[in-house]
């Protein structure tokens, strides 16, 4: 057997020194922050805040339905929402100082679902509360808690005036919304709201800080489809022309 000279056997050995060198100062560099954190999203975290805000409300407004939670302060007054929307009507529960009730759109039609106790409250006295107790009751487009609550049924609405930062806007990192990455980007550096915005499929909004503390809001379901139907004539009171004060 031929013996291999001592100096090519060094030289080799100082290769395979480097080379393993090499590989493991890559793998360091890639550990210590060189991956690129929009590798495999949809691209918006390099856009500029104002092209995300702009992409994000046109992604809300395409989206056909979507689910809204969380709390919304208007007036002075806080109400707790979880509502499911879509451009044809919307479903779910409202509460506002210790009192719930439902809120049913069915095209233009409001009803109004809520047990006695608030209808107690409402008008004062037991004399409507129990013929309105669980029922939907149809809430007349005059009266002032259509006014007051249709919003809360109305997609399009709701989204156009929620989906506004304040303020300059910039991006503010990197995060994750139920186990969703998203870029989060800000109105006067938090003062006037801030939005994360996903960073998988569609860049949908997912969570949103109003600004001046008038609440904070979780999007979810965006697309998935939900009926919206008239309730049962038997489940349905036409109290009249104007409801209780709500």
């Amino acid at each position: 057997m031929t013996a291999i000279p001592q100096g090519r056997t060094r030289r080799a050995a100082l290769v395979t020194a480097a080379c393993a060198l090499a590989v493991t100062g890559a793998m360091v560099l890639s550990g210590c922050g060189g991956e690129d954190p929009d590798a495999g999203t949809n691209g918006v975290g390099k856009l500029p805040a104002a092209r995300i805000q702009a992409k994000t409300r046109t992604a809300a407004q395409a989206a056909p339905t979507v689910r809204l939670s969380g709390t919304v302060v208007t007036s002075g007054r806080t109400y707790r929402l979880d509502m499911r929307l879509k451009s044809d009507g919307g479903t779910g529960t409202v509460t506002s100082r210790g009192a719930t009730f439902g809120l049913l759109r069915v095209g233009k039609q409001l009803y109004l679902k809520a047990d006695a106790g608030f209808w107690n409250h409402a008008d004062g006295s037991d004399g409507a509360a129990g013929k309105l107790d669980g029922k939907y009751v149809k809430v007349p487009q005059g009266d002032p808690s259509y006014r007051k609550f249709s919003g809360f049924t109305d997609k399009d609405v709701l989204l156009d005036g929620l989906l506004t930062l304040h303020g300059k806007l910039a991006t503010d990192g990197h995060h994750e919304q139920a186990g969703t990455p998203t870029i989060r980007i800000t109105g006067d550096d938090g003062s006037g709201g801030t939005l994360d915005v996903s960073l998988q499929g569609e860049p949908y909004p997912l969570r949103l800080v109003r600004a001046g503390s008038a609440g904070t809001l979780s999007f979810s379901d965006w697309g998935k489809d939900f009926a919206v139907t008239e309730p049962a004539k038997g489940e349905t009171v036409d109290y009249g022309r104007q409801l209780p004060a709500s």
